[in-house]
């Protein structure tokens, strides 16, 4: 099976950029991408930021704001997106969560910058200051969803099946003793899904002189062989917000694995319903 390739290198992006018509996009916050960007881009915090439930309306609404989002930003359907954050491990997947996104909404040409603005500063590439005015468009509507995005009620079916539940959350969420990034009581519950496998985020990533880059397809199937998934398991992810397994989701998309979805309300839902189930205390081996 032939993989498109999504990452992309600063020459790369240059290339691209010289050759069709792109929408660059810095995930970054804006104080962030006031003090240097790549020339061009356009600021959209809310692709990382946003936080979605996975009920009908709560996928409307994710829907309809990105929607109208990517379309102030430029997108009509032509462009190529190319997500960009500051460096890999310190974004918490935030570029990704755009590949994702718009993966699920199905647009044609997405791809994400592999190092982030990190990797073009290595690269002694230019710098600005100056903000950019993007040329609104209307984002298409005619688009033809991919089937990437679980529902709740998906991820509870799933339980005890044969899908493969993968959470990637830092150690000291996985372990309960923290509820989030945002801090250790965030979310009312500390936890795991019942049955979860577990793979820290950054362990798809490596360091190199441009920053931390994504491991090649055969280092990541590697990683993913010490939880005992293949290639052709039916992997469900899930993180806290589907940031940083959006990072994962990429990840395993570009090693070759065949049937990736995310859960992306992830633990920010999961846990404010008290009548799902969780693992809870030390995850140790029976």
């Amino acid at each position: 099976m032939t993989v498109e390739a999504v990452l992309m290198d600063p020459a790369q992006l240059l290339a691209l950029q010289a050759s069709e018509p792109v929408v660059l996009i810095d995930t970054r916050d804006a104080d962030t991408f006031a003090q240097g960007h790549i020339p061009g881009a356009v600021n959209l915090r809310e692709v990382f930021t946003f936080l979605a439930t996975s009920t009908p309306e709560g996928l409307k609404a994710l829907k309809d704001t990105f929607a109208q989002a990517l379309g102030a930003a430029g997108l009509s359907g032509a462009e190529t997106a190319v997500f960009y954050e500051d460096a890999l491990n310190s974004g918490y997947g935030q570029s990704c969560r755009g590949y994702y996104l718009l993966s699920w909404l199905g647009y044609p040409k997405i791809k994400v910058l592999n190092g982030g603005f990190s990797a073009w500063k290595a690269a002694g590439l230019p710098v600005s200051t100056v903000a950019t005015t993007p040329t609104p468009a209307t984002f298409p509507t005619d688009l033809s969803p991919t089937d990437v995005m679980l529902t709740q009620a998906d991820v509870l079916a799933a339980l005890g099946t044969d899908a493969v539940l993968l959470d990637v959350r830092d150690v000291d969420e996985w372990i309960g003793e923290s509820s989030s990034p945002y801090g250790k009581d965030f979310a009312p519950r500390k936890g795991r899904l019942p049955g979860a496998k577990w793979v820290e985020w950054y362990r798809f990533m490596k360091p190199t002189a441009q920053g931390p880059l994504f491991k090649s397809p055969d280092e990541v199937r590697a990683e993913c062989a010490t939880a005992g998934i293949k290639p052709d398991d039916k992997v469900y992810l899930y993180c806290f917000k589907g940031a940083r397994a959006s990072n994962t989701f990429l990840a395993l998309k570009q090693a070759g694995f065949s049937d990736v979805r995310m859960y992306f309300g992830s633990w920010n839902e999961w846990s404010r319903d008290d009548s799902l189930p969780i693992e809870t205390g030390l995850p140790l081996a029976a």
